[in-house]
């Protein structure tokens, strides 16, 4: 039973780097972990929910009602994005790009809709993550 859920993890994992949710960050921060901090991949990515709750927060504040300041908007998606590279969330990462995008187009339209993007990606990696670190128990 130990090695079924062993190996359900393995798949798991493998198909969220094939379907672009991880990259090879998650992979190197799982080459960190060991006996002494076996722990440690879990622990990194519940501090980068900590963090993405607080960006998304201000995030939607700063989007609720002008006048909008494009510039504090690309430099804390800028900060959400770093985050998420941290960990090797990909689709996290491109979302966050194309928000940057609006925001250098001062267009806050886009930058809304992308947030939408933003969020949605946040949260199905999250309950990924979830799944697979349960399988990983």
């Amino acid at each position: 039973m130990e090695s079924q859920k062993k190996r359900q993890a393995a798949y798991m994992k493998k198909n969220l780097l094939d379907q672009g949710y991880l990259d090879e960050q998650f992979a190197h921060l799982e080459e960190l972990q060991d006996d002494a901090n076996p722990n440690f991949v879990e622990e990194v990515v519940k501090s980068f929910y900590t963090d993405s709750a607080r960006f998304i927060r201000n995030i939607e504040v700063a989007l609720e009602n002008g006048p909008y300041d494009f510039t504090k908007l690309d430099n804390m998606m800028y900060q959400f994005k770093g985050s998420s590279s941290s960990i090797g969330a990909r689709r996290v990462k491109r979302q966050c790009s194309m928000f940057q995008e609006c925001c250098n187009a001062k267009n806050i339209e886009g930058c809304r809709n992308t947030f939408q993007g933003v969020k949605q990606e946040y949260a199905t990696l999250k309950t990924k993550l979830e799944t697979y670190f349960q399988m990983e128990k």
